[in-house]
């Protein structure tokens, strides 16, 4: 069975919970967009993980782990975060890499940051990790791919071209810099090849023989819908597509394979940085600082605050529909026990105007005026519900109000932070 997890809000959804609870029963997780500009957390009895690049299914010995061909990977970030798997006895033996992922390279971040205090007030809030500019190069056919590293010859000529000829001019004349030294910058690189060659593969041949065997496969899906390059709240996107069709092309399993689509929402939103948010509330005051504090809402790798609001079901309708959903998982339902009251958005108006998606025009979908549903809350512990019925029923209804409203069965609620703080509707989602 092969099950794609994506994220149906604007990211921090609760992803890497959900990926753990799965892993159990894969035998293959793939990584397949984004780079080390998203985060996901997973808390064990062993304390908490937090992973940048590699899959959450790390924990699991059994399971293999592949960074796909659609990730760009830094592999500073990615050898620190063995050598921390490292630190607390975990070996990473199942981890792979995909020799056609590409890299950030050392001057990316860099650019990354020049090019965004360049916008002034219009930035984008990126996370200055070099994202942006690696796909670019990707795009523009002057990247350096992890199975390059392996190729001493060819990384020394295109070095000398990239940098001496594309990127050092464009440091120096432009922005005032100082230039890299290629030569230097190569020996850098070859120390990592010969760290990171163990994991090097063509993963193609090992995910199609995975698929001609029926095992269970999950495509980790990092950041979410509303960032999507392609249908997001454009220029306030990532620089991928982290929606199921950007999950095949980074993983190289053809559509036809997939057998669902589980998309992960949180119970309330959040979004981290700049662009439209309608159902936002402000942090300094009421239930927005309440839910801010009690949930924590600082980003996984930036630590930067997270903008919250109500559910915002348009968003989620959108998501559902964009990737197929077949069923979801709510999470962090336990961050709302104590509210009396919930409001839920069902649809925006702009101008006299009801919309019931987003809009593609940002200048309109930043001026919505959200409609809200009012529903009352629980007001009691959710934390040691070990079954649907357990859940008050206030809170059932609020699960099942928000599958209506989005168009897809709640099949897994989230009840805390822990691994088995999870209410489950009877679905199996591996065999």
């Amino acid at each position: 069975m092969v099950i794609i997890l994506v994220g149906g809000q604007w990211g921090d959804e609760g992803k890497g919970k959900v990926i753990d609870y799965l892993a159990a029963k894969a035998d293959m997780v793939i990584r397949s967009q984004g780079g080390n500009n998203a985060g996901h957390t997973v808390i064990t009895e062993d304390g908490e993980f937090k992973f940048q690049l590699i899959p959450s299914g790390i924990l699991y010995p059994r399971c293999t782990c592949i960074i796909g061909n659609g990730v760009v990977v830094d592999p500073i970030v990615l050898l620190r975060e063995i050598s921390q798997l490292r630190e607390r006895g975990i070996e990473p033996k199942n981890l792979l890499v995909s020799e056609r992922a590409h890299m950030v390279m050392r001057y990316h971040p860099l650019f990354d940051q020049l090019e965004e205090e360049a916008r002034g007030d219009d930035r984008l809030g990126t996370t200055w990790r070099g994202i942006g500019p690696a796909y670019a190069d990707k795009i523009r056919r002057i990247g350096f791919r992890i199975g390059d590293l392996q190729k001493e010859g060819f990384m020394r000529k295109k070095l000398a071209f990239v940098v001496g000829q594309v990127k050092n001019p464009i440091l120096t004349k432009l922005y005032g810099g100082e230039a890299y030294d290629w030569e230097s910058m190569l020996e850098e690189y070859l120390g990592y090849a010969k760290q990171l060659d163990p994991y090097i593969k063509d993963t193609f041949p090992i995910i199609q023989d995975a698929l001609d065997r029926n095992a269970n496969i999950l495509l980790e899906g990092a950041q979410a819908t509303m960032l999507d390059l392609d249908f997001g709240t454009y220029p306030y996107v990532t620089s991928s597509n982290p929606t199921a069709g950007g999950a095949l092309t980074g993983s190289g399993i053809p559509p036809t394979k997939i057998d669902l689509t589980l998309g992960v929402f949180k119970a309330y939103t959040t979004r981290v940085g700049s662009g439209p948010f309608p159902s936002e509330l402000p942090t300094d005051q009421g239930v927005g600082r309440h839910l801010a504090s009690v949930g924590n809402e600082f980003g996984t790798v930036t630590g930067r605050p997270r903008r919250i609001g109500w559910f915002d079901a348009p968003v989620g309708r959108y998501a559902v529909r964009l990737n197929g959903v077949g069923c979801a998982a709510l999470m962090r339902m336990d961050i709302l026990d104590e509210q009396p009251n919930l409001k839920i958005c069902t649809a925006y108006d702009f101008r006299g105007e009801r919309h019931n998606h987003p809009i593609a025009n940002i200048s309109h979908y930043k001026h919505c005026e959200p409609v809200y549903e009012e529903m009352p809350g629980w007001e009691t512990s959710i934390g040691s519900a070990k079954c649907w019925e357990d859940l008050p029923q206030r809170c059932r209804d609020y699960v099942e109000r928000i599958g209506e409203l989005i168009g897809t069965p709640i099949e897994l609620v989230g009840t805390g932070p822990r691994r088995d703080q999870f209410v489950t509707r009877g679905r199996k989602l591996f065999d």
